[in-house]
């Protein structure tokens, strides 16, 4: 297993976490067997936004001898009180809620406490009127919340959260069907989907990325935006690749789903590649560079993908990727015009006149 760090915390979390949005189908016994499975292989990152009540119990039987070391977001606004999932901004609905998860759970207190699924800005008005992110910064004032999160699909509402500075994770839905305008869920143009991405890493808000295979339909080419299936493995890698990502939180239904997914952790770079995406993305996603890589490998020994994220980034605000650019073995300026990245980039992005704008920027 692979970890990244928190960049407001030490926490380091597993690049493969599990979602339990369908696992309670499963039965308590394989519940408890899926999860344990996870905490073998290393998995230490679990989303509590279950479509039903069944598996907190198991979860907090599963892990009551090892909750130092795992990591919960709990979602203030995700109500089980009737046994199945239900939607609220209603603080005393939400703190009864709330009380439930942490006794099912057997534990004291909340890694992640998210404000839950707010995908219109008259929802986030709601939960700041009605007192609920008061009561998740009292609870972390009280040390019940160690953290405060946002789940949304809207990249308008996650920027106003940002502007309140209380962010130190979001979770959002990330694939290639959302970010190049396909799906439900799927607002926000390509700029303005990386513009967030690269908002949050500069401002050390970590992102946990839902609905990575666009609901499975990104898996099958009937369902698929693009008319062609990607694999599990490529949107995994697709999602990892973008600014502030930390950690890839596919729903698993049991033991079989979450073996399969553990295998993206031994698969080959071919396996993993998704420059495919080049081949049928908009016109608009066109001269974008995404950091897949697939440039590589530069004949003058310059990481492409590499220097064109530190420089969006530094562009974006990010403080310390001038530094991280100026400690590259190559920066930009060692770019030879050879035109090997241009012919590769599956994206149609003129590598070497970025590599020109990028030394000029840096000043090597």
């Amino acid at each position: 297993m692979e970890y990244r760090k928190l960049p407001h915390g030490e926490e380091r979390i597993s690049i493969l976490g599990l979602g339990t949005s369908s696992i309670g189908m499963a039965g308590e016994k394989e519940i408890r067997a899926t999860v344990e499975l996870a905490l073998e292989q290393g998995v230490n990152f679990f989303d509590l936004a279950s479509a039903d009540a069944a598996p907190f119990p198991v979860y907090g039987a599963a892990m009551a001898g090892v909750r130092d070391k795992v990591h919960f977001q709990v979602h203030f606004g995700a109500n089980y009180q009737g046994g199945a999932y239900g939607w609220t901004t209603d603080l005393d609905i939400i703190k009864r809620s709330v009380d439930w998860q942490l006794e099912a759970l057997k534990t004291d207190h909340i890694d992640f406490g998210f404000l839950h699924c707010l995908d219109e800005v008259s929802d986030l008005q709601k939960v700041l009127d009605g007192g609920v992110l008061d009561y998740i910064q009292q609870l972390q004032r009280e040390g019940t919340v160690r953290h405060i999160g946002l789940s949304s699909h809207t990249p308008l509402v996650a920027e106003r959260v940002l502007d309140l500075g209380i962010l130190d994770l979001l979770m959002f839905s990330i694939n290639p069907g959302y970010d190049y305008h396909h799906g439900d869920y799927a607002i926000g143009g390509a700029d303005e989907r990386m513009a967030l991405y690269r908002r949050c890493e500069a401002e050390g808000v970590g992102i946990s990325v839902m609905k990575a295979f666009s609901g499975g339909q990104l898996l099958d080419a009937r369902t698929s935006p693009f008319g062609q299936a990607l694999t599990e493995y490529q949107c995994i890698q697709y999602a990892l690749d973008k600014p502030g990502v930390l950690t890839v939180l596919p729903g698993v239904r049991d033991r079989a789903d979450l073996t399969r997914l553990l295998g993206f952790l031994d698969a080959s770079p071919e396996e993993r590649d998704y420059s495919v995406l080049g081949s049928f993305a908009p016109a608009d996603a066109s001269g974008v560079c995404v950091y897949c890589n697939h440039c590589q490998p530069c004949p003058a020994g310059l990481d492409v993908g590499l220097i064109n994220k530190y420089y969006d980034l530094s562009r974006a605000g990010d403080a310390l990727a001038r530094d991280h650019y100026a400690h590259l073995e190559k920066h930009a300026g060692d770019c030879v015009q050879c035109g090997h990245c241009d012919r590769r980039c599956p994206f149609q992005v003129d590598q070497t006149g970025r590599m020109k704008e990028i030394q000029t920027y840096f000043g090597q």
